[in-house]
């Protein structure tokens, strides 16, 4: 995405915020008490990446990628992923046919994979084999079928979800895959009053019906939006020695990073880190992005990009607690302000 030349007007900002607040209250209604990742999945959405849910099961993952997929509009294909599914069951593929004339032929026939929001659903429990018929989508929105390409619809989505605590029968996924998704983000269980909410509003668990949110040319006007949001030169240059500090070698790197990280984010982290901080600032009302932007996304689009060593695993240290460092020792500043200044503030 290009830089935006001039900041968006005040009332450009309200009215993209207004958009973008029709489909969190949508949200909000489906995933009772889970405010915070309602936010960040409408981030990722924005900002027009994928994004991986991980949490046990029973706590809405799927309902949350069906509501988001109504309230957008959009076309919407769910996938169960299972041991025996293979690449050409998501990518659709070549089918034998006869024509009027009685000459036959190999006919493309698109699979499920050719909507605009997929859900992946349990994604790891496909063989390696079958979760790569995705890195080609994810990564360039269009499948390459014996030597034929065929671009997908836009916008594209996956919306993947996993189980943290099933291990058998189950295939992690791949740095290479993992790297395609903006964010990863957890489902923590929800705590009393909204169990309660949820027995008392909802008999046998319904969630409630959602229409559509926006038009297509208020999508269109919001994902614009979100393009023009300012990225001060300050704050990118933050966003960069974030990444180069996840990276055991760089000087700048944080204990934690050198002792326990065997290999750092790629360019695409910070890619998706300054996409996700002008989404995040458009949802909280602002023309540009702010460090306190970054810092909210930080982690979700980050901590799932390092390969940490095998002593991390023994010690208990996660990618979250990794990223937590980073961001508590690397400056916002790339220079520190005069003694007088800081005392100022």
């Amino acid at each position: 995405m290009s830089q935006a030349t001039s900041l968006l007007s005040p009332t450009d900002v309200e009215q993209a915020r207004a958009r973008a607040t029709r489909i969190l209250e949508g949200l909000d209604r489906t995933l009772i008490g889970q405010q915070r990742l309602t936010r960040l999945v409408l981030v990722g959405c924005l900002a027009r990446g994928h994004v991986l849910l991980e949490g046990l099961p029973g706590l809405g993952k799927t309902e949350l990628v069906k509501a988001l997929a109504a309230l957008l509009g959009l076309s919407f294909k769910r996938l169960q992923f299972t041991p025996d599914l293979l690449p050409g069951d998501i990518t659709g593929g070549p089918i034998l046919e006869e024509d009027e004339r009685g000459k036959r032929g190999l006919v493309f026939h698109p699979g499920p994979v050719f909507s605009h929001v997929i859900l992946a659903d349990e994604i790891n429990r496909a063989s390696p084999k079958t979760q790569s018929a995705l890195l080609e989508a994810m990564a360039e929105r269009r499948v390459t079928v014996l030597g034929e390409t065929h671009v997908l619809p836009e916008p594209f989505y996956v919306l993947a979800t996993q189980n943290p605590i099933e291990l058998e029968g189950t295939y992690p996924l791949p740095e290479a895959q993992l790297d395609r998704f903006l964010f990863k983000l957890d489902v923590p269980p929800v705590d009393r009053a909204t169990l309660t909410a949820i027995i008392t509003e909802r008999r046998a668990g319904r969630p409630p019906e959602h229409t559509r949110a926006l038009s297509l040319e208020e999508l269109r006007a919001l994902f614009a939006a979100v393009d023009a949001v300012f990225l001060p030169p300050a704050v990118a240059a933050w966003i960069a020695r974030l990444v180069e500090a996840t990276h055991p070698n760089a000087a700048s790197a944080p204990k934690l990073v050198k002792d326990f990280v065997r290999h750092g984010a790629s360019p695409r982290a910070a890619i998706a880190l300054a996409e996700a901080s002008r989404a995040h600032a458009l949802t909280s009302g602002k023309p540009n992005v702010g460090f306190d932007d970054v810092r909210a996304v930080a982690t979700s689009a980050v901590a799932h990009r390092l390969v940490l060593d095998y002593r991390a695993r023994l010690e208990g240290v996660r990618g979250v607690q990794v990223i937590d460092a980073v961001l508590a020792e690397v400056g916002e500043l790339e220079e520190a302000l005069p003694k007088a200044l800081r005392d100022a503030r």
